[in-house]
């Protein structure tokens, strides 16, 4: 029944999803004292203000951007297959096909930043692309998020030892595979390290498939556009061997050509369940 209303809202108009995002944004933001104290201290933290005026706006737009990544799952998810290409302005897919010649696979990172779901949708529609995920707690959650991603030729790989294993299979098949780079890994896997002026804990994963299979690394980030006018699709190569110090950078840097659409609310810097966190960050 709820799967059959989303796809009931997937025919809104993408503007009047954004609409009442933005109005989403500000209720949960108003109703949740940690959420709001999360957007707060993250963005406040990292830098990218230059005064109190800046952050306070800057912060705004992120609310608002936030709910708009929720209500636009309607139509990512649920909406037409052609509708895809109809929202999405790519130019840089060329930057895909030179690596795809390389025939060692491709990791595409794609931050919470923009619209990050659509990026997957995208690219599962040109090739066969295995996703990294991390299944909710609740099972019809789940069942719901499973509906929507499972399109085109994209396979979900849970983040656990057998989703590992299907992210190296795809890469020594050369194919494609999808992480974001800033989703708090699980205990023994990552290592604290600096992000946007705090520590935190930070995947080591990727380091591990580039160094294994010598695939292309690829930064993906879909701009959310005014106006419901759709999103842009931004791809730019990584030549660099990425660590986990340079992985953060490299994140950073993309997040600081659009901050109001990243996610400051998301919990970055917890400490997973058994993670010792640094001395610096202890209170």
């Amino acid at each position: 029944m709820l799967i059959n209303f989303l796809q009931w809202c997937a025919r809104m108009p993408l503007a009047r999803l954004h609409f009442f995002g933005s109005g989403l944004g500000w209720l949960v933001y108003g109703l949740s004292p940690t959420y709001r104290r999360r957007c707060r201290e993250n963005l406040q933290s990292s830098g990218i203000c230059t005064d109190a005026a800046s952050c306070r706006e800057l912060l705004h737009a992120s609310v608002a951007e936030t709910g708009k990544s929720v209500s636009e799952l309607c139509k990512v998810w649920f909406g037409q297959n052609e509708e895809i290409d109809k929202l999405v302005v790519c130019d840089d897919w060329a930057v895909v096909e030179a690596a795809q010649h390389a025939g060692k696979g491709v990791i595409f990172l794609t931050p919470h930043l923009g619209c990050f779901e659509i990026s997957a949708l995208y690219g599962a529609q040109r090739l066969p692309l295995t996703v990294l995920y991390r299944p909710p707690k609740r099972a019809v959650l789940e069942a719901i998020m499973l509906a929507g991603r499972k399109r085109g030729q994209m396979r979900l790989a849970p983040a656990s030892l057998k989703g590992v294993r299907m992210l190296y299979k795809a890469l020594q098949r050369g194919e494609a595979i999808g992480i974001l780079p800033d989703q708090a890994p699980g205990v023994g896997e990552g290592e604290w390290v600096d992000f946007f002026g705090r520590p935190a804990y930070t995947m080591t994963l990727v380091t591990r498939l580039q160094q294994t299979s010598g695939a292309a690394v690829i930064m993906a980030f879909a701009e959310r556009l005014a106006q419901g006018r759709g999103y842009r699709l931004h791809l730019s190569k990584v030549d660099a061997p990425l660590d986990p110090p340079a992985m953060n950078r490299t994140v950073e840097n993309i997040v600081r050509t659009c901050p109001e659409q990243y996610l400051w609310g998301y919990n970055r810097y917890k400490a997973p369940a058994g993670a010792k966190q640094p001395a610096m960050s202890a209170e």
